[in-house]
């Protein structure tokens, strides 16, 4: 009878996980639509809405730039309330350390989220922006590992049989992209946060040529080129800015590529990793296509929101895939895994 309640309350506790996972990911989005369409001081007071509480602000004026930045306080919120709930449940309900400290972190990183985003309007500094778009990412992917580790597949990983030495490189490779892609959404923001047209209009060469000319003469002429069509100066770090955000682009590409061909030919029984592995490949050819739709657009609000939130699908492809290396690896290696409820508070904490 107990055993059968603990088996509902994890199943439980494991959807609210992830329906906190699915509410951080349409914030990010919405947050993306804000900085897309720059209307994030359509707002100007925090933590107010024009003098009123923001949960009493009137839905007729609702309108315009105000109703994206209103809903996404508002989602901030959400948000923030699921999380303070997961926390608690989670430090009632688990015997994981690791995981209650983890709940903490996660408390802390939602807390300094809504304050990096009020000061973002009171101080009116981009830098906060980028910051805020970071913390973001990162935020998203913890909650996807505590919603990750809280799973029956979690705790069946143990019982898989792998060989270390072949393993290894798969772990490192899985880590190593995961990084990477958190480094090209760092740069994507901040990009994003100069309010500025693109520095690159076409694609897949870069001002007409396929490694682009940003000597002063050449800046001469393009920024005479984009002022008769209305558009921004742009300067050569705005343009090699973009340029490293494709390139690294075309990194993260053939790493995740190969990181599926290591899996097929390497631990080809471990069959939820092939199959992670192949919708982590399918996201890549998505966010290549977004990504060339976003300049082919002139950076519409849209596609450019799209792309934002597929990347943090993509991170959270990969941070699920690297925490899943790293319990089968635990277990190659003949430590001790991080199991499921009820695990000794002695287990390693996931990398």
């Amino acid at each position: 009878m107990n055993s059968g309640n603990s088996t509902r309350s994890t199943k439980w506790l494991n959807r609210f996980a992830w329906l906190t996972c699915v509410a951080t990911l349409l914030l990010i989005c919405s947050g993306g639509m804000v900085t897309s369409k720059n209307v994030g001081l359509a707002v100007p007071d925090w933590p107010t809405t024009f003098g009123y509480n923001m949960f009493l602000f009137p839905i007729s004026r609702w309108v315009g730039g105000i109703l994206f930045e209103h809903t996404h306080r508002l989602m901030g919120s959400l948000v923030g309330f699921l999380t303070i709930i997961l926390a608690v449940w989670l430090w009632l309900r688990e015997d994981r350390q690791w995981l209650r400290n983890m709940a903490v972190i996660a408390l802390i990183g939602v807390i300094l989220q809504g304050i990096l985003g009020g000061l973002r309007v009171t101080m009116m500094k981009d830098e906060i922006g980028i910051f805020h778009a970071c913390i973001a990412q990162a935020f998203l992917g913890l909650l996807v590992v505590i919603a990750l580790v809280t799973t029956n597949f979690w705790r069946m990983l143990t019982d898989q049989r792998i060989d270390a030495q072949k393993f290894a490189p798969i772990k490192t490779l899985a880590i190593t992209i995961t990084i990477a892609i958190y480094v090209q959404l760092a740069l994507g923001a901040t990009m994003r946060h100069q309010h500025r047209d693109l520095a690159i209009l076409d694609f897949p060469t870069a001002n007409g040529a396929w490694i682009p000319d940003t000597t002063p003469i050449s800046l001469a002429k393009i920024n005479a080129w984009r002022g008769a069509r209305g558009l921004s100066d742009v300067t050569a770090f705005q343009i090699w800015l973009q340029m490293a955000h494709r390139f690294l682009a075309v990194v993260i590409a053939i790493a995740v590529i190969a990181f599926c061909l290591h899996v097929r030919r390497d631990v080809p029984r471990f069959a939820a990793l092939k199959r992670l592995s192949l919708f982590w490949v399918a996201l890549v050819g998505c966010q290549v296509a977004l990504g060339a739709w976003t300049i082919w657009s002139n950076k519409a609000a849209d596609v450019a929101t799209a792309h934002v939130a597929l990347g943090a699908g993509m991170l959270s492809f990969g941070v699920s895939i690297s925490a899943i290396c790293w319990q089968i690896s635990q277990r190659a290696l003949g430590r001790p895994a991080a199991a499921g409820p009820g695990a000794p508070h002695s287990e390693p904490v996931p990398a």
